[in-house]
């Protein structure tokens, strides 16, 4: 991570130390990850405890310590999705990508996580790849539509 960006992006904000969590939001969507260089510098920049920034980044599910793929894939288990078959488009993610769910490929280009609803329970089996929600789906159109991505 460029110093000079997280500079940039805690500059935007004012140096304020009640915009940490926007701070850690805006350096995770530039990075996938929160890199311990870039906490040390929002540490020193926003005089925040070290501890209390890592408390905050591994509270929220939405902040990684470890690299992420670019694409992050969550597939919806919850009870609607899994009557539907959540578990095939699972296991079907698993072997396009060659991990499992909480794992990122050695390329970095997939990151896996299973969530337990994405909110559209209608369109089950559900997944969502970079915002981008992908309903009523079947093994093969899983495989499918993670391709687009690759």
């Amino acid at each position: 991570m460029d110093i000079q960006k997280v500079d940039q992006i805690i500059d935007k904000h004012g140096a304020e130390a009640s915009a940490l969590i926007q701070v850690l939001l805006e350096i995770q969507r530039e990075n996938h990850w929160l890199p311990q260089e870039a906490l040390a510098r929002v540490a020193e920049r926003l005089r925040v405890p070290a501890s209390r920034i890592r408390h905050i980044a591994t509270f929220y599910k939405a902040f990684s310590l470890v690299p992420k793929g670019r694409h992050e894939v969550h597939v919806c288990v919850g009870t609607a999705c899994h009557v539907r078959g959540a578990t095939r488009i699972l296991d079907t993610l698993q072997d396009a990508t060659g991990i499992l769910p909480g794992e990122t490929d050695a390329e970095l280009k997939f990151s896996l996580e299973t969530v337990n609803c994405l909110g559209c329970c209608a369109l089950g089996p559900v997944m969502v790849v970079d915002g981008k929600t992908h309903g009523k789906l079947s093994p093969a159109a899983a495989a499918d539509a993670l391709k687009s991505y690759e």
